[in-house]
């Protein structure tokens, strides 16, 4: 879950938009694979990284080569206990592209089309302020052109749960979609729908919300039945409000401040509600290389509807990389384009991305919120530098 407020602009739990990717340098020319390599500059990316700060780093690869996997620094540093390749750990706005998967099927089946406007599924929720939920469709959800505010940047809810002493205080609190959403919708939009780009993960609550609407489940339940279970994502989960990581696992940690600097403190437990469908999943390395590989080749959506996914915006600042529906098309400076989201919430941030065809997926993660490049990591990957 991406978290762009003020009150925590210094900290990666206010990465900008959690892309694949911030702007990037121009692309060089091809360069050789890190398959070629052995995948020894993957390692020393990650082991860079704790260096950097980040307390441990884990990360899997999935290519023609097989699947391998490295980790580097702590889990637990009370315990001097190492990470794992087979780590739970909270993804973040990686959900998103899950959320916009199960939408996705459900046009596919005609049971809603993109173009739907969200008050045809959800009448009179997102009113108000300026707010019209007639003029927004579900496809602008989708690729952040609503224009709807970023609940997670006010700045009331930046200090009752990002900041230390209202996390403490606040950090089980259970959450509603609705709640979230009447937040955001205090707000004025940021634009008329359709006429810019903001990432809000107001957008992918109320696209779970839709999906909820439309199939008479939940959400979570949609995505476990239709992606899940069938791709057997064993470490991958929906939490919901429990407060734990399953195990194996390991610990995850925060400034829960405005500055990169002053103590660490544990922010493994907490209700994941606050961040709902636009980012509560939990799940694992291998788990989400699986994912993305079975998307990118056309296993989940038929070629209309991934063709749809990858029907991009272009990300303003930001040359090399452009949002589809749930889904991020970044250039990397060799010139290789992956797929992918990033994902960060407390105390964790995660990085998938894949190449076009499927073939060649990473993820990874780091226990940290405020340090690591995970940017470095995936250009060490695919570029193989």
């Amino acid at each position: 879950m991406s978290v762009r407020t003020t009150l925590v602009a210094a900290t990666a739990l206010a990465l900008s938009a959690a892309l694949a990717g911030p702007a990037l340098a121009a692309p060089a020319g091809p360069a050789p694979t890190a398959a070629a390599a052995g995948h020894q500059a993957t390692r020393k990316a990650i082991e860079a990284a704790v260096r950097d700060g980040v307390p441990g780093a884990t990360a899997t690869v999935r290519d023609g080569h097989g699947i391998w996997s490295a980790t580097a620094g702590a889990g637990d540093i009370a315990a001097g206990a190492p990470r794992s390749p087979s780590d739970r750990y909270r993804v973040g706005s990686i959900t998103k592209t899950f959320v916009a998967t199960v939408l996705l099927q459900l046009e596919a089946e005609g049971r809603l089309s993109l173009d739907d406007t969200v008050d045809r599924w959800l009448p009179g929720v997102v009113s108000g302020h300026g707010n019209d939920g007639r003029r927004i469709t579900v496809r602008q959800l989708l690729n952040h052109t609503s224009g709807i505010f970023n609940y997670t940047s006010d700045a009331d809810f930046g200090r009752t749960y990002f900041l230390k002493d209202g996390f403490f205080r606040h950090r089980y609190d259970t959450l509603t979609p609705a709640g979230l959403v009447a937040i955001a919708v205090q707000h004025p939009p940021a634009f008329a729908p359709g006429t810019g780009w903001a990432y809000s993960n107001t957008n992918y609550v109320l696209a779970g919300m839709v999906i909820k609407a439309v199939t008479g489940r939940s959400y979570a339940q949609e995505i476990t039945d239709r992606v899940i279970r069938p791709l057997h994502l064993t470490g991958t989960s929906l939490p919901g409000t429990r407060t734990t990581l399953p195990r194996p696992s390991s610990r995850a940690y925060s400034k829960l401040a405005e500055t990169t600097t002053g103590p660490t403190y544990d922010v493994t437990a907490l209700n994941p509600s606050m961040a709902s469908s636009a980012g509560e999943m939990i799940s694992t390395s291998a788990d989400l290389t699986r994912f993305y590989e079975a998307l990118l080749r056309g296993r989940l959506l038929p070629a209309h509807q991934l063709k749809e996914m990858k029907t991009t915006t272009p990300v303003p600042g930001d040359p090399n990389s452009a949002y589809g529906l749930g889904l991020i098309e970044v250039t990397l400076p060799c010139g290789v384009r992956v797929w992918g989201h990033d994902g960060g919430i407390h105390g964790s941030s995660s990085t998938a991305a894949t190449t076009p065809d499927g073939r060649h997926a990473l993820a990874l993660n780091f226990n940290a919120d405020w340090t690591g490049d995970k940017d470095a990591v995936a250009e060490a990957e695919f570029c193989g530098s």
